[in-house]
């Protein structure tokens, strides 16, 4: 999803050598996944020449809600403060990005 969102579409052989730039896969194992995407209307193609080229039908943003969305009721009991607690606790966070958070924290503080 990532390279047809930066993209805005691509074949399976780009999508492909998009993803082999930084950790190996099988062609085959991307055709899968652009099935089961397009079963979940994530993404359509269209046909160019004899070539289905994909696109994205949902927006990165409404992705990432759905997705952390089922997390959270997965994982954290619905919880999302829990969801940010083991975040904190287990990722390596910069100064730059504890900055972000707090004044993301703060802003909810006054709404």
């Amino acid at each position: 999803m990532q390279v047809l969102w930066r993209d805005g579409k691509a074949n399976a052989r780009e999508i492909t050598d998009a993803l082999n730039k930084e950790t190996p896969i099988a062609h085959s194992t991307v055709q899968t996944l652009l099935r089961k995407l397009e079963i979940k209307r994530a993404i359509s193609h269209a046909l160019d020449e004899r070539t289905f080229v994909y696109c994205p039908l949902v927006p990165a943003n409404k992705a990432a809600k759905e997705v952390s969305k089922e997390m959270i009721e997965r994982m954290f009991e619905g919880s999302p403060a829990e969801l940010v607690c083991h975040l904190i606790k287990q990722e390596q966070i910069s100064k730059s990005e504890i900055q972000q958070i707090e004044k993301l924290l703060q802003e909810k503080k006054t709404t």
